[in-house]
């Protein structure tokens, strides 16, 4: 555990050599990359956390919603400095793929590489109205009738696709109730303190573009005509990048770790 200011991170680490530090998704939870970063601990020191307020990283004090992103890029290079001690590779997928992008924005002298994997930043798209009028509603349905029936819209609304780890790959009955136990938890914090406020974070985009050359805009093969996929788009045609291909979907690092690992390894060290 890492005490930062008004929380503790749950943290993991796996492997050796350049760091690679994985900020996890909406539903906060290191658990679900785990497969994925055993096979990267073959190449690489892998850092996985439970983002503050999620699982085992418990908040001590209240973060305004607006100020959530913000605070998410200061605990990851709070980790970044506690376990590296200079900059690192940086995966963040879904929720944490718009904290990596403020990491970067903010803090890029920490920051090697970013991977930044199918962020929902809808705050960048042309019907961004539309969609935070949407994001309203699904939040006004968990509230009248609770988190299965606005999860179940927004899987649809999204197209997350497949949920699944391939066969071999699944955590042990423990682990895995462990973590569906964790996740349903997670879930009432996320539509309280997400659903909104990180699809609608004002990224500064004028300070990535000296840093767009560390900056690989990943989006999934299976994902291409889904929401998620088009923040990626918008952001690449601003700063003269393209998006990359990586295995699956939404969830291609759970539904095809291998090869989303392989892939991920070729984007980071390739070069190196």
């Amino acid at each position: 555990m890492l005490g930062v200011t008004g929380a503790h991170l749950y943290y993991e680490v796996r492997g050796t050599g350049p760091a690679l530090l994985v900020i996890s998704t909406g539903n906060g939870d290191a658990a679900p990359f785990g497969p994925m970063a055993d096979l990267l601990a073959e190449r690489c020191t892998v850092i996985t956390y439970d983002r503050r307020g999620f699982s085992r990283s418990p908040q001590h004090e209240d973060v305004p919603d607006e100020e959530r992103v913000e605070v998410d890029a200061r605990d990851a290079r709070a980790l970044i400095d506690h376990l590296v001690g200079g900059p690192a590779h940086v995966l963040g997928t879904c929720s944490g793929a718009i904290t990596g992008l403020a990491l970067l924005a903010r803090y890029p002298d920490r920051v090697r590489t970013l991977v930044s994997h199918e962020p929902p930043l809808t705050s960048l798209l042309p019907d961004a109205d539309e969609l935070t009028a949407f994001y309203d509603e699904l939040y006004d349905l968990y509230r009248n009738s609770g988190v299965d029936e606005a999860k179940t819209l927004f899987k649809d609304r999204m197209g997350l696709g497949e949920t699944r780890p391939p066969k071999g790959m699944e955590l042990p009955p423990d682990k895995l109730k462990e973590m569906l136990d964790r996740l349903r938890v997670n879930q009432v914090f996320w539509f309280e303190h997400e659903l909104r406020s990180y699809p609608n974070y004002t990224l500064d985009v004028e300070a990535l573009r000296p840093v767009a050359d560390r900056l690989v805009l990943a989006g999934g093969t299976a994902s291409r005509e889904d929401v998620n996929y088009r923040p990626n788009v918008a952001l690449a045609e601003r700063l003269g990048l393209e998006v990359v291909d990586f295995p699956g979907g939404h969830l291609g690092y759970v539904t095809q770790p291998h090869a989303f690992a392989d892939t991920l390894a070729t984007a980071v060290f390739g070069a190196e």
